[in-house]
C-alpha cells in the first residue's frame, strides 16, 4: 500500500520533468522511502500526514539533484530541470525547478499555509479536502489560498514585474 501510494505522488512529480531525466520514478520512490523509513521520530497521524510528507520528501528530493546537476556545469550554461505545472499558466511554458523551490520558500516567508497548500496540491497530488484536512482548514480557505498562491508564484517566476 506505501509503495502504491509512494509511486503516485513520484509519477506526479515527475510528470512535467524533461525527457531522459536521470531520476526516474522508482528511484524517487526508493530514495524517499529511505528517507521516511529513517525518520523514526514522526509520530505518523493518518495517510494525509505521510502523503504530505511523502510529497515534501520528493520536493526536497528532485530540487537536490536539480542543484546538483546545475553545480557539475562550469560557467553559466546550466542545462535546465524543468517543471510544467498548472498553475493557471499555459501548459507550453515551463519553470525551472529549482526557480519554483526558491519561489515556494519565499512564499512560505510570507505565508506559510499557501506555501503548504501548493506542496501538498501540486508535487503531493493531494485533494482539496485531503489538503484541508492535513491543514486542519475548511475547504474554502484551501481553494483561497491555492488560488492566491497560484498568482503570487506566477508572479515571482515571471520576475515580479506584474
Amino acid at each position: 500500500m506505501v509503495e502504491g501510494e509512494l509511486h503516485r505522488i513520484a509519477r506526479r512529480c515527475m510528470r512535467g520533468e524533461r525527457a531522459g531525466h536521470s531520476l526516474q520514478a522508482t528511484a524517487l520512490v526508493n530514495e524517499a522511502y529511505m528517507r521516511l523509513v529513517d525518520t523514526q521520530r514522526v509520530q505518523w497521524q493518518d495517510r494525509s500526514h505521510f502523503l504530505a510528507m511523502s510529497a515534501k520528501l520528493m520536493r526536497r528530493i528532485l530540487v537536490d539533484h536539480a542543484r546538483a546537476r546545475l553545480y557539475q556545469k562550469r560557467g553559466g550554461a546550466a542545462q535546465r530541470v524543468t517543471l510544467v505545472d498548472n498553475l493557471g499558466g499555459s501548459d507550453e511554458r515551463p519553470h525551472d525547478l529549482v526557480a519554483l523551490d526558491e519561489a515556494l520558500e519565499a512564499l512560505a516567508r510570507v505565508d506559510e499555509r499557501r506555501s503548504q497548500v501548493v506542496e501538498l496540491r501540486f508535487f503531493g497530488g493531494l485533494t482539496v479536502e485531503e489538503t484541508a484536512h492535513v491543514l486542519a482548514v475548511s475547504t474554502d480557505t484551501v481553494l483561497r489560498d491555492w488560488k492566491l498562491a497560484k498568482a503570487w508564484l506566477l508572479r515571482e517566476l515571471r520576475g515580479g514585474d506584474e
